[in-house]
């Protein structure tokens, strides 16, 4: 009896030690999986900055003199959301004072993990790891097809895209590139009368031919069969004023270019695009997509009043979403804008139009109203918004080039045929977009900052400026109202669409577990 107790015994222990063996000698195996897990994530999105993270500035003169050169842009690719760190030299002072924020984190571009030949990032749902190789990435077994000349990561393009330690999408340059635009003047019938401007009459044509190029990478090839595959099954929604229509109608071009059968793409409702609709939905039946466009000027409600004369006027209730906004709900992917119409006459003067509540304030200072208004829709976001579902953009101000006036004043811009090369104005920075990477960083849920604005800075050349109507029959343009806010297309708006593309490239190629990409 004794012996056969010694014998288990033995049998036991070997059992344990061998079982002991195997755990320590996986979890050896494990480690640097686990390590490079452990650093890719570790820098999650933070939603409000430390007042280390951010530096105030006394005056709005001051803020917009700050060296942007000075700044770089370090992408962080959570699992479901995407920020970037704006990094400054350590011998940058902060001084405290009223109402200018600098912003050092912004809600744009990723933290990029260079990634050798052969090497793994270890996928967080299954443990199957992302290898690339010479032909692309691929999951475990199973590899994810990249075609020649296409972008999942462009071989040749975007590789340095991707690989590059830092890089801030919107700080660079327009470069001259043979090939541009991506579809010619003419070609496509969904760009209304205001942005057609060869159709209009103008005779210059190099403003057509610039590409936007950041500092420190190459963005990669816009590719609209990729963009279609990407949005496969989703519904991508621009919300927002009329340079987010001028914008939406830049989107339904591009993508028009990556059908073979163009009639598989239309208005669903048989709709022509003008600007006295606000609504409108196109689909790409082949792609079971759909991207769609809905008005909304200040994204907050707007309404109407009876004064004591018995006249009706205006008002805006920045404490109430829109009430559109049940149709943003359904969108997978959401790109916002609002700020044009914030400088017109009643909202910049803001007399007896704006309310919150059932209060109407007699007089109310518009760049606090926009402040609140942004307040709101960004509550409205966070309550309403699912990261793991659903991806949101907003989209910056677009800068405005009138000469010797405003839009409603005189303000011209025509005989413009070349971007700004150098001086102040390419580094100025509205008081409205501090507002809006403020509020973007206090909010809970991840909002990618589509910051356009300085790249916007340099191309007074791309306005439609007299020709913004078609003018026949031999008539005379009227010089006396143009537009010198809105883009011709082809155009700007496609610089802005080619980043919402090269953002999906990059975050895709970094985390392609991302459910709604």
């Amino acid at each position: 009896m004794a012996k056969n107790n010694r014998y288990a015994f033995t049998i036991f222990s070997f059992l344990v030690l061998f079982l002991l063996s195997i755990f320590f000698i996986s979890k050896r195996n494990l480690e640097p999986s686990l390590l490079l897990y452990r650093n890719f994530f570790s820098q999650a999105y933070s939603h409000i900055a430390s007042p280390q993270q951010f530096t105030t500035l006394n005056s709005p003169a001051e803020a917009d003199q700050v060296n942007s050169s000075a700044y770089s842009v370090q992408l962080t690719s959570p699992t479901d959301q995407t920020s970037a760190t704006v990094s400054r030299p350590a011998s940058t002072e902060s001084n405290v004072s009223e109402g200018y924020v600098k912003s050092e984190r912004l809600a744009v571009g990723y933290k990029k993990v260079p990634v050798a030949e052969n090497e793994s990032i270890v996928d967080n749902n299954g443990g199957l790891p992302f290898e690339r190789d010479s032909e692309g990435l691929s999951v475990g077994d199973n590899k994810i097809p990249v075609a020649e000349n296409e972008s999942m990561v462009n071989k040749n393009e975007s590789l340095s895209f991707e690989r590059e330690n830092t890089c801030d999408l919107y700080i660079g340059t327009w470069v001259k590139e043979e090939g541009y635009p991506i579809y010619k003047p003419g070609s496509c019938p969904y760009v209304d009368e205001a942005f057609d401007c060869q159709m209009n009459g103008r005779g210059d044509s190099s403003y057509l031919q610039w590409r936007w190029k950041p500092d420190g990478c190459d963005l990669p090839r816009f590719n609209a069969t990729d963009f279609l595959e990407r949005l496969r099954g989703k519904r991508l929604m621009l919300v927002g004023d009329s340079m987010n229509r001028n914008q939406f109608e830049s989107l339904l071009c591009l993508l028009r270019e990556g059908l073979t059968n163009k009639s598989r793409m239309y208005e669903i409702y048989g709709h022509k695009i003008t600007k006295g609709r606000g609504y409108y939905v196109f689909t790409f039946l082949d792609y079971n997509c759909t991207v769609e466009f809905v008005r909304s000027h200040f994204l907050v409600k707007e309404g109407i009043r009876i004064n004591g004369q018995g006249n009706s006027n205006p008002t805006l209730s920045i404490d109430q979403i829109d009430k559109a906004a049940n149709k943003w709900k359904r969108a997978d992917i959401l790109v916002f804008n609002t700020g044009h119409w914030w400088v017109h006459g009643k909202t910049a003067r803001g007399k007896n139009y704006f309310k919150e509540g059932d209060y109407l304030y007699p007089k109310f200072d518009s760049v606090k109203a926009y402040r609140r208004a942004l307040k709101t829709w960004s509550k409205w976001i966070d309550d309403n918004v699912k990261p793991a579902k659903q991806l949101v953009f907003y989209r910056g101000y677009s800068s405005a080039h009138f000469r010797g006036g405003d839009w409603d004043s005189g303000g011209t811009c025509n005989g413009e045929t070349q971007p700004i090369l150098r001086g102040a104005f390419l580094d100025s920075y509205p008081l409205k977009m501090k507002i809006v990477e403020e509020v973007i960083r206090e909010m809970q849920n991840p909002v990618i900052l589509l910051n356009v604005t300085r790249l916007t800075n340099f191309r007074k050349d791309g306005h439609p400026s007299i020709y913004g109507r078609n003018v026949t029959n031999g008539k005379k343009i009227s010089k006396r109202r143009q537009d010198c806010s809105h883009w011709c297309l082809p155009g700007v708006p496609d610089a802005w669409n080619e980043l919402i593309y090269a953002t999906l490239v990059l975050k895709q190629s970094v985390n392609r577990d991302l459910p709604i990409l």
